[in-house]
């Protein structure tokens, strides 16, 4: 069974409830129909309940009357979504009536609906900026304990087994932070160790990328990454970690063993960590378009509850994907 398949099934065992802010935006739509018609999760659509039902019926949705529909100007817990909004930001002047306003934006919305326990995770961006999507997530879900910085993880699936973990490769920072610090470097790592974990459900051996490979080179950059190495080792000592080193030393065993004799990732690497946000992003689109890797993600990482962003190009299947790989964070989170 493919890993996209292997995602949706064990989605399917979990009861979710996902949260979908955009819930006019026809490809959102179509995306909650076919999720509720499989079974992956529970859907939560936020939008004018008479937009979303002539939808439905433009497309010939037959499953939408199985969602909760929320319309963001009237419902039965806007002032309690308000008093909490108010408690979380007092600290930052918030006033009852900035909340109340701040309540009928849907991404607001979901995300309080995530922090009160209505619902598990949230998939949003096939209308909205990444930046009004992390905007409310930050402020109201905030990050995990220990991680500091959100981060985008890319799952590569190839057809060349001898790589990564048959085939698979987890790799990050795709997609949100340009230049991180030693230190954010090493929590990307260890919040990438969590995504393999639960989406890709491998153990992870992570490779800290860079130019040089065990000092082949010295530079200001590579430092970096050395130091990241160590924090990342201190931060989560059950996780075979390495580096710094080389993309064909991470990947390839007789590289690897030539580079790096005795490390217990080199040549066997399935999660890459990239110095930069750079290097990951180049890396990735690069490897998707003449190599025809299948790409999927970004898998936002390092939310204290899984918030997720999608491309503006997104097709449904990639919705119904994301909704999928959402489920599977919130039950590994439980």
């Amino acid at each position: 069974m493919k890993l996209l398949e292997q995602i949706r099934e064990n989605a399917k065992k979990q009861q979710k409830t996902i949260v979908l802010p955009e819930g006019t935006e026809e490809r959102t739509l179509q995306a909650a129909d076919q999720v509720i018609a499989e079974g992956i999760a529970r859907i939560i659509l936020i939008g004018k309940p008479e937009e979303i039902h002539a939808l439905a019926e433009k497309h010939g949705l037959k499953h939408i009357a199985q969602a909760t529909i929320i319309d963001p100007e009237n419902h039965a817990k806007k002032e309690a979504y308000a008093d909490l909004l108010v408690e979380l930001r007092k600290n930052k002047g918030m006033t009852k009536e900035q909340a109340l306003k701040l309540v009928t934006d849907p991404l607001y919305l979901g995300t309080l609906m995530i922090k009160s326990g209505d619902a598990d995770g949230e998939v949003a961006g096939a209308r909205s900026a990444t930046g009004d999507v992390l905007r409310p997530a930050l402020q109201i879900v905030k990050t995990l304990p220990g991680i500091s910085v959100v981060s985008g993880a890319f799952l590569l699936l190839t057809n060349k087994p001898e790589y990564g973990e048959n085939g698979l490769i987890v790799c990050a920072d795709c997609a949100v932070l340009p230049n991180p610090t030693a230190e954010e470097l090493a929590q990307i790592a260890v919040a990438t160790a969590g995504t393999a974990r639960a989406i890709a459900k491998i153990e992870p051996r992570i490779a800290m990328l860079s130019f040089s490979t065990k000092g082949s080179a010295k530079n200001e950059l590579v430092d970096k990454v050395v130091k990241a190495t160590e924090l990342a080792k201190q931060m989560a000592p059950d996780v075979l970690i390495d580096g710094e080193m080389q993309a064909d030393a991470a990947l390839v065993p007789s590289v690897g063993n030539s580079k790096a004799p005795g490390s217990p990732v080199a040549g066997k690497a399935n999660v890459l960590i990239f110095p930069s946000l750079e290097v990951g992003n180049i890396s990735y689109k690069l490897v998707q378009r003449i190599a025809g890797i299948e790409a999927v993600g970004p898998v936002l990482q390092g939310m204290a509850a899984p918030i997720n962003d999608l491309s503006r190009g997104c097709s449904v299947s990639d919705i119904v994907n994301l909704i999928a790989i959402t489920v599977n964070q919130a039950a590994a989170k439980k």
